[in-house]
Order: C-alpha cells, then structure tokens, then sequence
C-alpha cells in the first residue's frame, strides 16, 4: 500500500511556491487549512518577497505563527507596485485578515453643499455620492461639526436651508428670517443679485478668505453710516462681531496650512490609537479618533502605513498628508493618492514649525483618547465578567445582542438589535429591521419577534454556518419575560441553534427600575441587587435598545408621514407633481379631482389625466 505524503505547510509549501514564482509586481494571500485568509500583502517583486518568508530563522513571533499557520497561498501579480499598493488595501478591507493592521471604522464624511440647482442656491449637509449639481465642502469630522459651521454660515450670510418644494410653495417668510438666519429670497425680500453676492461670500469663507470678506463688510458697513442706512450699518456690524468671535473661538486656526490631514498614532499596550484632523480653508474642521486592529508585534511604521492606505481607499485625499510617524513607500503612496486626487499630493513628517505643532497636538490627542479607551474597556470587561457570573455562564460574553420592538398599535412596526462586548456598544454592528410579514396581527410582539430572529439567525447560518466569526452572540437579551423567552427559544430551535445563553429582562413589581426580574431557560426567575453595578449595566443595555428602536420608528412614521400620495402614480415626476400640487393646492385635492380637472393641468396629458383617476378613484 503506496502511503500519500502529508499535504506541504508552513515554510516547505511557501519554499514550494518560491520554485514557480517571477518577479513581478503583486499581492500575495496567505490561507489556513481551512481557507481563511490570513494575512494580504503587496510586493514590487513577488520572488524576492515571498522568499523571506521560507526562511525558517529571524522571524518575529506574529510573523512565525502566521507562517506556521499558512497551508496555501494566492498570488495575484499587477503592472505596477502602486496598482499593488492600492489592490492590497482593497483586499484587507474586504477579506479582513487575521494577521493584518485593520482599520475597522470606514464611515463616510459628511460635507457641507451650496446646490446650484435652483435659481436661490441651497445650504445643506451632504453625505454620500456627490450627484447633485454644486460646490461641495468638506470633509467634517462629524455631523456636529457640520451643523456648526451651517450655523455660522446661516448667521454670517442669510443663506436659505428649505428645500426646493418648500422654497417654492411658501407665501411668508418662515421662523428662519424671524431669527435672523435667513433673508427670505422665497418672498422676495432680497433680490437675485443681493442673494448671489451672498452666496459668493459664504463659500470665499468655506475657503478660508474670511479676513478678505471681513474687510468688504467693513467698508460696506462704513458706506451705509454714510449713507445714513443705520439698520444695514447695524446688521453689517453683527455679522462681522460674529465672524471675529468664531475665528477667536476655534482652537485650531493654522495660517500656513490651507489644506491637511494631520495623522498621528500612539501605541500601547498591544492597542493603537490613530487622531486625524481635518485642516481646511484655514480652518479646523472638527477631529475623529481611530482604534486599528493591531497584532502582536507589529510596528508603528506598519500601523501608519496600512492606516494610510486603507483610510485613503475610498476617500478622497487633500493635497497634504502631514504624519507623526514615518511610513515605509512614502513614495508609492504618494503616487497613489496623487492618481486618485488628480493633483499633487505631499505626503510629510514635520521637524519644525507650525506643522510640527499640528502634529504635536493631535499625537496629544491620540495619547489622551487611548488612555480614555483602555480604562473604559477595563471596566467593560469588569462588567462583563460579573455578567457572567450572575447570570451562570461558562465564560464571559465577547458579543451580547439585545432586541426590542417598536410600533404604534401594529403601524410603522419595526425591530431593533443593538450590540455591546468588551469595548462597549458597538454602533457599527447596530441592525434595524423593518416588519414586512404580511400574517402578523398588528401588534403581536411575538410574530415580530419572530421574524426579526428568523431574519437575522437565517443570514448568519447563511454566511458563517460554522460560527467562525466574530458575529455570532454569546448571548441574548430579551425584553420580557417567561413568555418572551420561551417563544425566543422555539423560534431558534427552528434554526437549529439551542446553544446560545439568553436571558429575558422583565420590569417586575410596579414596573420599576431597579426591581427587574430575570428569565432564562429552565432556571428559576431571580433578581439582582439594587446597587448591583451587574444589574445598571443589563438596564443601560436594554435601555439603550428602546432607544434605537423606537429612533427607528420614529424615523419611518416621519418618512410615512412626509410621503406624497401622488409618489406611487407610475409617470409622475418633480415636474408634473409641482404642477399637480400649484395647480390644486395640496395632494389630497388632487386625491379628489373630478376627472375635467386633471385633463386641465398644463402638462398633464388626457391619457396621464385618467392614469390619476383611476389610481385614486378605481
């Protein structure tokens, strides 16, 4: 009987592929025995870079153990090093491996908008795809950074925020003009060229040119004194007080750096925080901390690097990146992001200076957010454990899911499920879901209940069957009681899941706080101590997700609210909606139209006419 030989791993399968190997440019995959990606890197030659990993000698213990555990490899070989560069980070963003550097928060920026849509452009908060025709500001740290400068910008300049439909239909000015935030142009308190003068200003300001705008009101403010027109004199003399406090009031207002991202890490303790600041116009335009995933003993010129690269992968970046630690390609990621800008883009480590102080207070930043981060994980984990031991579980929860339902006697229904684990509420993983069962009675908490799990365990049997991610929940917690958990349990066990904790969290007597009763399967209901810092924490989570879940349904009974009858009518677009709503005066008379009516609409054919008839009078 012929033996077969044990399948090749760790350095003879990487020596093996060594032997079939070119050196071109490319991305390598590391894999375990059972296909997991380990590890994605890039290499200007494929050759010599995956020769350092036969080697059995010199390795770190990370890179040792990665090695060990590789059982195949993949090789995917590009023109250049920088389509390298740029497929590498696509790829650990994707497949999220093991052993790299990941930045795990990859939401998008909002941005400020000046739509040019409209004759009286708008000024609104933007985030997404950039569609709509206008100058685009930004990017902002948060939406609170945002909002901020919007009402500055409001205050300084009068600019409109209503949208086209309200601009169109209003017949008085608003509670915006009241409060000195709007000059009114839907009524036509201020003329087309007075409104773009206006517009002009506001975006000279998103540029930076604030001291340039300063000194024309000042003379237009001096010519009205003049003039004898003291209320303009008055309002000019307001919107510059206003513009000197905001320029005073910011912390951060660097004179020789137009246009940056100041990035800077610290690391500690196995952990890394990375600050970025957001320098445009001039201006600051708020900050966001970063927490990667970092592995063993990887270091801090690997964490910049690969934070570069992925935080750059699907964003647009300025025309200067100013770094507190050097990265290894500063030139391959230059000519990255320059092919992506479409300009120059500068990438640097200050010495001196301005830019050095930038840098100096966002590594402050960084060290102070991480200190902040790692006491609070501390007493998470504290938490965590003291969970566990209440409530007899074999170790304590990595991921705990609570669920809540909401609605208003069975409309708008929805359900909510939010997540916590050692590093506390993990918003990314929030999930909301919309009640679509048709064979619900409105209200029946448990038919909803049952199709948010179905929805949900379905999906995740669907993509991870053998429960090796991060996304399976150690634990459940339900909002009620015996009841509750009971039906919780039947609803899984049609999924053949049984082997998930789960607990029902009931109000108890006199639906108090602090009096709740516990359920769980099998078990005796209990209680927990008042002053029990386990028991706050069961109520910060249930409370958390009656929170989200009824922001959920208050967010769809609005949209609910706001839809427009005339939306469903296949064929009716902005322009014969706008001449339906001036010439009827609101969609619930168009609801009513006699049919002679409709036929009478400019733009609305005879054909169109009987379409809206018949959909509102079948």
């Amino acid at each position: 009987m012929i033996e077969t030989p044990p399948p090749l791993t760790g350095h003879d399968l990487i020596a093996d592929y060594l032997m079939r190997l070119d050196g071109s440019p490319g991305v390598y995959r590391m894999l375990d025995s059972e296909n997991r990606v380990l590890y994605v890197g890039k290499a200007r030659n494929l050759k010599i870079r995956v020769a350092s990993y036969a080697r059995p000698q010199g390795h770190s213990a990370r890179i040792s153990r990665m090695i060990n555990e590789t059982s195949s490899m993949m090789f995917l070989t590009t023109k250049t090093e920088t389509e390298a560069l740029l497929l590498e980070q696509n790829l650990i963003k994707q497949l999220k491996p093991k052993y790299n550097v990941l930045l795990r928060d990859d939401k998008s920026f909002p941005n400020i908008l000046v739509s040019h849509e409209h004759g009286f452009p708008q000024i609104k908060k933007h985030r997404g795809a950039k569609k709509e025709k206008g100058n685009y500001y930004g990017p902002f740290a948060s939406a609170g950074a945002v909002n901020r400068t919007l009402n500055q910008l409001q205050r300084f300049f009068l600019l409109r925020d209503c949208s086209d439909s309200q601009f169109e239909a209003r017949t008085r000015p608003c509670l915006q003009y009241q409060i000195k935030r709007c000059c009114a142009p839907c009524v036509g308190y201020v003329k087309a060229e007075e409104y773009a003068t206006l517009v002009r200003d506001a975006e000279r300001f998103l540029d930076g040119k604030s001291t340039h705008i300063q000194a024309e009101l000042a003379q237009d403010m001096q010519t009205a004194s003049d003039n004898m027109e003291f209320e303009r004199a008055g309002a000019l003399r307001d919107r510059i007080k206003a513009m000197t406090q905001v320029q005073t009031s910011q912390a951060i207002n660097p004179q020789g750096v137009p246009e940056a991202d100041v990035i800077a890490l610290h690391m500690e303790a196995g952990q890394a925080c990375v600050q970025v600041f957001f320098i445009r116009g001039n201006q600051n335009w708020g900050n966001r901390d970063y927490y990667p995933r970092v592995v063993g003993d990887v270091s801090i010129t690997e964490v910049m690097q690969a934070f570069v690269g992925q935080f750059y992968s699907d964003r647009e970046p300025p025309r200067m990146v100013l770094l507190s630690d050097a990265i290894e390609d500063t030139d391959l990621m230059v000519e990255a992001l320059t092919g992506k800008l479409g300009r120059k883009v500068e990438i640097a480590v200050p010495l001196r200076g301005e830019k050095l102080e930038l840098v100096a207070g966002a590594k402050r930043n960084a060290r102070e957010s991480l200190a902040r981060r790692m006491s609070e994980s501390a007493s998470q984990i504290k938490l965590l454990k003291g969970l566990a031991e209440a409530f007899d579980l074999p170790e304590p929860p990595r991921r705990i899911e609570v669920y809540d339902n909401s609605h208003i006697q069975g409309t708008n229904a929805v359900g909510g499920m939010i997540v916590a684990g050692p590093e506390g509420m993990l918003k990314s993983q929030y999930r909301k879901f919309n009640i679509k069962g048709d064979d619900i009675t409105p209200g029946d908490d448990f038919g909803m209940m049952k199709e948010v799990l179905g929805r949900r365990f379905k999906r995740l049997l669907k993509e991870d069957p053998e429960r090796k991610s991060e996304a399976w929940p150690d634990l459940l917690l339900i909002d009620g009681g015996a009841g509750q958990v009971s039906a919780v349990r039947d609803i899984l066990r049609e999924w053949g899941v049984d082997d998930i904790a789960m607990i029902g969290v009931a109000k108890g007597v006199d639906r108090d706080a602090g009096k709740e009763e516990f359920y769980r399967t099998g078990k005796p209901v209990m209680a927990l101590r008042h002053n029990d810092p386990v028991l706050y924490f069961v109520q910060r989570l249930r409370d958390e997700a009656h929170r989200f879940a009824i922001g959920t349904h208050r967010a769809k009974r609005a949209k609910a609210n706001m839809k427009n009858p005339l939306d469903d009518i296949d064929g009716i677009g902005p322009k014969r909606k706008k001449a339906l709503l001036v010439h009827f005066g609101s969609a619930k008379a168009v609801t009513r139209a006699n049919l002679v009516d409709l036929k009478a609409v400019e733009g609305v054919s005879d054909a169109m006419a009987e379409i809206i008839y018949n959909h509102f009078q079948p």
